[in-house]
């Protein structure tokens, strides 16, 4: 099943991010909260791929046994930081082997070595951009449903918001059928990013990613590195909740819960996680949507 295609075909399209765990112990963990959210028909889950590339063979791995093993679709994120054209061929090639339809093409991120820096120069026959890595997959002897992910909020390296949707049209240009947005906690800003993109002549899908906060430490983190906005009033409610793992746990479900409510109604094509391996929270988000 092609990603663009099941997205533009029918009802709300819900999916699940996860990343390659280190071990195996974390493998078997991603297989059960795999299972656990099966229930819920999703439309394909996405696996990530670590920053310079480290993950890249257990991502492969990870979407092939998906695969092979679940019933449900898979996508293959495939970043080009730091990589040769050669390494890429060599993933994509894997990735078509084992059946899989669906790359998500990012830019991705450097080594931790190189503490969180932008990139630097690519190798001489690498890429740059994601831009440019969705017109070589496009362009190559493979036949992906193409991804590429957005920013609803700006990319945090990029200062102007209207230069990072300019790049955005020209990824879409290159072959991205759908885009996936960064997570965000106001949907204020998905709305107005979609009618931005509309107004420049961007027409593929947009799919809001959505991750529940379970821990307020670690949503601060992850908000402050990409640059998301956490409301004040959900930040106040947070902190009065810091100790009471549990109390964190039910007010960051209820408030993705809304959110989602709220995209849906205003025409969504379907809501992306980030389980962040773990499918407690999703699963009672669910439970929250079907009730309303």
């Amino acid at each position: 099943m092609r990603i663009a295609e099941r997205l533009r075909a029918g009802p709300p399209c819900f999916s699940f991010e996860f990343f390659p765990p280190k071990t195996g112990e974390g493998v078997s963990h991603l297989f059960t909260a795999l299972h656990e959210l099966a229930e819920f028909q999703p439309g394909f889950v996405s696996v990530t791929y670590g920053a310079g590339g480290s993950t890249r063979q257990n991502t492969v791995e990870i979407v092939t046994r998906i695969k092979r093993e679940t019933g449900i679709e898979p996508m293959a994120h495939l970043a080009c930081v730091g990589h040769a054209r050669g390494e890429i061929v060599e993933v994509l090639d894997r990735i078509q082997a084992a059946e899989v339809k669906n790359v998500l093409c990012l830019r991705g991120d450097p080594p931790a070595h190189l503490g969180g820096q932008a990139p630097g120069p690519p190798p001489a026959d690498g890429f740059r951009y994601a831009a440019e890595l969705a017109a070589f997959v496009r362009g190559g002897q493979w036949n992906f449903s193409i991804g590429g992910a957005c920013y609803p909020e700006g990319h945090i390296e990029n200062p102007s918001r209207d230069d990072d949707l300019a790049r955005l049209k020209q990824k879409v240009d290159a072959g991205a059928e759908f885009l996936i947005t960064q997570l965000f906690f106001d949907n204020a800003f998905y709305f107005d990013f979609v009618a931005r993109a509309r107004a420049i002549g961007i027409g593929v899908p947009i799919v809001p990613g959505i991750m529940p906060i379970t821990n307020f430490d670690q949503i601060e983190r992850f908000a402050r590195m990409c640059g998301a906005t956490l409301p004040m009033r959900l930040r106040l409610e947070l902190e009065r909740r810091r100790d009471d793992p549990e109390a964190i746990l039910q007010l960051g479900v209820a408030h993705a819960a809304v959110q989602c409510t709220e995209l849906l109604q205003r025409g969504a094509p379907g809501i992306h996680f980030y389980t962040l391996n773990r499918s407690r929270a999703s699963r009672m988000i669910f439970a929250a949507l079907q009730l309303r």
